[in-house]
């Protein structure tokens, strides 16, 4: 009983405390994790003055299960699909990013005296900006739909995935105490194995089980579902040997391409804020503010070489993945921080045991302080291009300009491009959930099996099942693209094109039987010669059989609807078509939507009354009225309340009409009336009533009392709902709904 009241207590002190200071930051304008993490310092142990945590040991437990709904959610915003689509000036922008300051990072880390491990965390915890705080910055300065806003949010989803495999690297390092090429290889292998294999297997199952549950999936219980998903990627995932942060942001990537996602994120934002309010208050209890203050000399240099250091490599990758100058700066000075995820890798090192004390509360204060200059260093990128503008050569400025203008350009890839990227992405994909699944059955399935029918025959009834299993993917590994356009106008012309063609359809059947003679080796004792012979008979079915033709198809097809339903669900619904935008992005155009308020001015009035295309020089591109989408509509149509207008503009233009929405269209809320809630009240006419005699209708108690007859009781009968014709009489007890004292003060 005492443990379980201390932890109620600690918990208590916690969440006050992070009330009363996050309303303070709020007013203050500062972000809410500086909030927590002050916190975390008024209630740990360094701070004397006010009540403090008495077991910060069970809050570091709650605090892990904030991590694990933190990256939940971030994987739930992350999408694959997403990142396949943020092209190359975001993984270009990302790549130069993460390199330059991890080698900064490690470098500072050294000169200073911090010893390698240290010097290694260090530099992937200045690596990674903050998501949190970026995307919070954007939407309190109104630039989410300014172009450099949507290169950075590109970058930013880059980061998320290099942070998540950083976190495995690094836990790798830390655990072998040292830097092996083969060991590194062998982790980096494994860990794109496991990944590939967790969301093709997620991907083809878990959409088409929520599809089918759909209807018996309310608030309550999809939130209990998500989370039962969650933490069981968490358990696979350390089981695998991997960290319970890494399970939770793969099963949340998965749901990301679910069509419940958007209604899985609303449901699990509290639960998130919850723990991780908690997160964010234990990484404040660990600061020591002594210890600060004895490292405050590498606390400024950190801080320094964090804000130039990611200025000058964010600004150089963007531009050198060919966005203009004033594009690339913006960007930079965007990225001018470090965040939740220096968090985590601090929390890791010393989990591990592998970094010293000191560096946790040096890193943190490093970000609350590049987290505070971020709102400045947003306004401060204009300034600082023109002077940058001013201060290059005439001829350079013009080099910049060929140099970003010509990377837009589409160029025509070669069929052999096309077609070997294509070959390299089937064949990694499906060979490695054959692995998998082959290493899962041999591990743990056909143990079981040979149990329970011991001898030949149990180990033959199990490689035939694990070879049924990986059939369609095998096939798939050897017959996909051998019928696709690029590889039939290779074939046809050129001569010498076939051989190449030929040779590859031959080492994808050389990968099938290297797979297929696996199980065959490990569950058969037979000579190696008749162990081949099995495995060529066995691709030999696998190409020429059409029921196994058939089933990979549908296999493929139900994987592909599973992945692009979200995508498809939202072009639906969508207030601005994704390609659309991305076209209009390139183009220093972009799309906005804003809603038509209910006190709007323009509420009624035409297009061409408005006129917004000569007042703020944007065009309305579409109407979104409930399922009704009016494209590209003509100046006689009227806006109504809750209307979404689409508009589209450059990044000046769709300031100046945003500005002029607030200001000239802002109408203000009348003062209210002194009006009471509706309540069921009752009276009863007396004798010498005015109301005797007269009909509801020609009674005014409508009129007059602002009030609703509902019943009326008279004798040992009762009336609902009586007719508008119904006669009042003496002794009536008549039932009304309306304002207490209005009926009150009504002359009955």
């Amino acid at each position: 009983m005492s443990e379980g009241s201390s932890l109620i207590s600690d918990l208590a002190v916690i969440l006050i405390c992070a009330g009363l200071v996050t309303v303070l930051f709020k007013w203050l304008k500062q972000p809410v994790v500086l909030g927590y993490i002050v916190a975390g310092i008024i209630t740990g142990p360094a701070c004397q003055i006010t009540p403090t945590v008495t077991d910060p040991e069970s809050i570091r437990i709650w605090a892990d299960i904030g991590v694990i709904f933190l990256l939940f959610t971030l994987g739930l915003d992350f999408s694959f699909k997403k990142l396949m689509k943020v092209g190359g000036t975001a993984i270009t922008g990302a790549i130069t990013i993460v390199a330059g300051m991890m080698f900064v990072g490690y470098a500072t880390g050294l000169a200073l005296g911090w010893g390698h491990m240290n010097a290694l965390f260090l530099g992937g915890m200045l690596s990674m900006s903050s998501t949190t705080i970026i995307f919070k910055a954007f939407d309190d300065m109104g630039l989410r739909e300014q172009r450099f806003a949507g290169v950075v949010l590109g970058i930013l989803v880059v980061e998320d995935l290099f942070a998540v495999l950083m976190m495995v690297l690094l836990s790798t390092l830390a655990v072998s105490k040292q830097v092996e090429g083969m060991e590194l290889l062998n982790s980096v292998v494994k860990l794109g194995v496991f990944l590939l294999f967790c969301f093709v297997i997620g991907i083809y199952l878990i959409p088409s089980v929520l599809k089918s549950f759909r209807k018996y999936l309310n608030d309550e219980t999809l939130l209990i579902v998500s989370v039962g998903l969650c933490l069981c990627m968490v358990l696979i995932a350390t089981k695998a040997g991997f960290s319970s942060a890494l399970g939770a942001f793969i099963m949340g990537s998965i749901l990301a391409e679910t069509v419940e996602a958007e209604h899985i994120e609303r449901l699990i934002k509290p639960v998130k804020d919850l723990f991780g309010a908690i997160f964010f208050v234990s990484v404040g209890m660990l600061i020591d503010p002594q210890l600060l203050w004895e490292y405050k000399i590498p606390i400024l240099i950190l801080t320094l070489i964090v804000m130039v250091g990611q200025i000058c490599f964010g600004t150089f990758g963007v531009l050198l993945s060919g966005q203009p100058l004033k594009i690339a700066v913006q960007s930079g000075f965007s990225l001018a921080q470090i965040g939740e995820f220096a968090f985590i890798l601090a929390s890791l090192g010393l989990s591990l045991k592998v970094t010293d004390h000191f560096l946790y509360p040096i890193v943190v204060a490093v970000s609350v302080v590049t987290t505070f200059f971020t709102p400045y260093m947003i306004r401060f990128a204009e300034p600082a291009y023109k002077r940058i503008e001013d201060c290059i050569p005439e001829r350079w400025l013009h080099a910049l300009e060929r140099y970003s203008s010509g990377s837009s350009t589409i160029h025509q890839k070669s069929d052999w491009d096309k077609l070997i990227k294509s070959l390299l992405r089937i064949v990694a994909t499906y060979a490695s959930v054959s692995v998998v699944l082959i290493f899962v059955w041999l591990q743990y399935v056909s143990p079981q099996i040979v149990l329970r029918i011991p001898g030949w025959q149990g180990n033959l009834l199990s490689l035939g099942l694990i070879l049924v299993l990986i059939s369609p993917l095998l096939r798939a590994i050897i017959m996909k693209k051998n019928h696709s356009p690029e590889f039939q106008r290779l074939w046809n012309d050129n001569m010498f094109n076939r051989g190449s063609l030929v040779s590859l359809i031959l080492v994808r059947i050389l990968l099938c039987i290297a797979l297929v003679m696996i199980p065959i080796t490990r569950l058969l004792n037979a000579a190696v010669g008749y162990l081949w012979l099995i495995a060529a008979l066995m691709i030999g079915y696998v190409i020429f059989s059409k029921k196994l033709k058939k089933r990979s198809i549908l296999m493929e097809r139900r994987f592909f609807t599973n992945l692009s339903a979200r995508e498809i669900e939202e072009e639906k619904h969508a207030t601005i078509n994704p390609n659309f935008a991305n076209h209009m992005l390139e183009r220093d155009l972009h799309l906005a939507d804003f809603e038509v308020k209910q006190n709007s001015l323009s509420v009624g009035k035409s297009l061409k009354e408005l006129n917004f295309r000569k007042l703020c020089n944007v065009n309305v591109v579409t109407i979104l009225r409930g399922e009704e989408r009016i494209n590209i509509p003509g100046g006689n149509e009227r806006l109504y309340p809750f209307d979404k207008i689409i508009v589209a503009g450059s990044d000046e233009d769709l300031e100046h009409f945003r500005s002029y929405v607030e200001e000239k269209l802002h109408v203000h809320k009348p003062a209210p009336t002194d009006t009471q809630e509706v309540s069921i009240e009752q009276f009863q006419i007396q004798k010498g009533s005015k109301l005797i005699g007269c009909t509801i209708q020609d009674s005014g108690l409508r009129e007059n009392a602002k009030c609703l007859v509902i019943g009326i009781e008279r004798g040992t009968t009762s009336l609902k709902n009586p007719l508008p014709s119904t006669i009042f009489a003496e002794g009536d007890l008549v039932w009304v709904v309306g304002e207490k004292r209005k009926i009150a003060n009504y002359d009955l």
